[in-house]
C-alpha cells in the first residue's frame, strides 16, 4: 500500500527532485525486469512503457517504420549485449538505441522482428532460475505481449524453429549491424541473403525516424539538458576551492545523479591547462594550475535521452589576456553560428561559416600567419556540431548536408586546441577552449536548450569570484 509518494520532477530544483516515498509495498506488483507504472509510479504514468514515452508512441513508431520498410522485407533488431568488465563483473547495461526506440524494452537478450506480414514480433530470453536468483527477474513472452504490445512473442529457444521461415519469405533483410548476434546470423537463410547482397543496415530506416523528435522526446531532452546545466553550474562554483580534474568530474556526475539522471552520456572530459587542447581527453587525473583554464565537455542521460554541453573557464576566477582574446573569438563564433540555426540550413553550412570566422580570427590574433594556412586543421579538426538524441552522435547515417527541420536537435560547439608544442604564438600555447550548446530547431528558428549555463566572460568571473568570497567567509566562520 502506498502511503506517501511525491512525483519526481526531472530537471527541477534539487529539493523538488527528491523522491518522497515513506512506504511503498511491491508485494502484489509483478516484476518484469524494468520499471512499470505499477512498480515505479514515481517514474512512469499509466500508459507509459518507459518514463515519458507512452505505449501509443511506441506503436506509432513501429507503424512509421513499416511505412518506410520496403515490401517483402524483414527487419531484425537485437538488444544490446551484456559487456563484461571481468569474468564475473558486468559493465552497467545500456540498451541499444534502435532496439529501445522500437520496443521500449530496457533489457538484454531480446530480438525484435518487424515485417509487413508478421507485424511486430519479439523473441524473449529464457528465464534461467540461476540467473533470476543472482540478477533478478526478466521480461518474458507474456510481458512482450502485454507491456511491449508485440503481436507475437516467443521464447528465444524457439528462434531456430520460427525465424528461418520468416527470413525465407523476405526479399531483403535489415538488421542492426552493431548488435548482430550469431543466433540469427548463423541461420542458413540469413547467410544466403548475406551472400547475395540482400542484407542491409536497419539504421538507414531507424535514423530517419529518430532524427525528428516528438513532443514527448523533446520534453525528456529539455529535462536532460536542464539537469546537466544545473550540475555543471554547481561544478563551476566548486572549481575555485577544488581545482582538480577528478574532483570536478565526480562533482558533475554526483549532481546529475541526484537530479535523476541514470548515467553520464559519455566519460566526462575535464581538461585543465594544456590537457584542454586534447579534444577527447578523458584521464581526468591532474591538478589544475592556478591561472589555467579548465574545459569540461559533459552530459548526462535521462531515460534514454542524452545532453551534451561544454564550458571553459578559469577556476581562479580571472581570464588572462591571451585566454580572453581566444575565448572571445570562440564565444562570438558560437553566437553567430546559433543565429544560423533554422529550418533549411545544414550542419555543413554552419560548419563552413565557422571555419571562415575562426580562420580570420586566428590570423588577426597572430596564431595563424595566413587564413588559408593548413595549420588550422591541427588547431581545430572537429565539426561545428552533430545531431543529438538517444545517442551523443545521434543518427550517424544522416548526412550533415541534410537541411535541418523543426524537431531536430543539434550541437553548436566551436573550439580551438593549441598544443604546447605549436610553433605559433608562444603566449597562446597550451590553451584549449570549447563552448558547446544544445540547439533545437523550431518553426521560426532555434531554441538553445543549454542557455541557462553562463558563457559570457563577465558572467563567469562574477560568478566564480562572488561564490569564492562567500565560501571563504563561510569556512572562516566555521573555524
Amino acid at each position: 500500500m502506498q502511503i506517501a509518494l511525491r512525483k519526481l520532477s526531472q530537471g527541477a530544483s534539487l529539493k523538488q527532485s527528491i523522491i518522497y516515498c515513506r512506504t511503498f509495498s511491491t508485494k502484489n506488483v509483478i516484476d518484469i525486469g524494468q520499471p512499470t507504472p505499477a512498480s515505479h509510479p514515481q517514474l512512469l504514468k499509466e500508459g507509459e512503457v518507459t518514463p515519458g514515452i507512452s505505449s501509443e508512441e511506441y506503436v506509432s513508431r513501429r507503424k512509421k517504420f513499416l511505412e518506410l520498410l520496403p515490401e517483402k522485407s524483414l527487419a531484425i533488431i537485437a538488444a544490446a549485449p551484456v559487456k563484461m568488465m571481468t569474468d564475473v563483473v558486468p559493465y552497467n547495461f545500456r540498451q541499444e538505441a534502435d532496439y529501445l526506440y522500437m520496443t521500449g524494452c530496457q533489457q538484454p537478450g531480446g530480438l525484435a522482428i518487424l515485417g509487413h506480414e508478421c507485424g511486430f514480433c519479439m523473441f524473449m530470453p529464457d528465464a534461467i532460475p540461476h540467473d533470476i536468483i543472482w540478477q533478478g527477474k526478466v521480461a518474458g513472452v507474456d510481458d512482450a505481449l502485454e507491456t511491449f504490445k508485440a503481436e507475437k512473442a516467443y521464447p528465444m529457444r524457439k528462434l531456430r524453429e520460427i525465424l528461418p521461415d520468416m527470413i525465407k519469405g523476405s526479399s531483403t533483410l535489415f538488421h542492426n549491424v552493431h548488435t548482430a548476434i550469431p543466433a540469427y546470423m548463423n541461420l542458413e537463410p540469413f547467410q544466403k541473403a548475406a551472400d547475395t547482397g540482400r542484407v542491409k543496415d536497419v539504421a538507414c530506416i531507424t535514423h530517419e525516424l529518430r532524427l525528428i523528435k516528438s513532443p514527448a522526446e523533446l520534453k525528456l531532452m529539455r529535462e536532460s539538458a536542464s539537469i546537466a546545466c544545473q550540475a555543471l553550474l554547481q561544478t563551476m562554483l566548486h572549481s575555485k576551492m577544488y581545482p582538480c580534474e577528478s574532483i570536478l568530474s565526480a562533482k558533475f556526475e554526483y549532481e546529475c545523479r541526484i537530479r535523476g539522471a541514470q548515467r553520464m552520456a559519455f566519460n566526462p572530459v575535464v581538461g585543465g591547462g594544456p590537457n584542454a587542447s586534447v579534444i577527447h581527453y578523458s584521464r581526468n587525473d591532474q591538478k589544475i594550475k592556478d591561472g589555467d583554464l579548465v574545459l569540461m565537455d559533459v552530459g548526462c542521460e535521462l531515460h534514454g535521452y542524452v545532453s551534451d554541453l561544454t564550458r571553459t573557464w578559469p577556476p581562479c576566477g580571472s581570464f588572462t589576456s591571451p585566454q580572453e582574446e581566444l575565448y572571445d573569438l570562440i564565444l562570438q563564433t558560437n553566437k553567430e553560428c546559433l543565429k544560423l540555426c533554422k529550418p533549411g540550413a545544414s550542419i555543413r553550412q554552419i560548419h563552413n561559416y565557422s571555419v571562415e570566422k575562426l580562420r580570420k580570427g586566428l590570423k588577426e590574433i597572430g596564431i595563424l600567419q595566413r587564413e588559408a594556412s593548413s595549420s588550422y586543421h591541427m588547431l581545430n579538426p572537429t565539426s561545428i556540431g552533430h545531431y543529438l538524441g538517444m545517442d551523443v552522435h545521434d543518427c550517424s547515417n544522416i548526412s550533415y548536408d541534410r537541411p535541418l527541420k523543426p524537431g531536430v536537435v543539434i550541437t553548436i560547439e566551436p573550439g580551438v586546441y593549441i598544443p604546447s608544442y605549436f610553433g605559433g604564438s608562444e603566449r597562446h600555447q597550451g590553451i584549449g577552449i570549447r563552448i558547446e550548446d544544445e540547439v533545437l530547431i523550431t518553426e521560426s528558428g532555434y531554441e538553445v536548450l543549454t542557455g541557462s549555463i553562463p558563457k559570457e566572460i563577465k558572467q563567469i568571473e562574477t560568478l566564480l569570484n562572488n561564490f569564492g568570497n562567500g565560501m571563504k567567509v563561510g569556512m572562516e566562520n566555521q573555524m
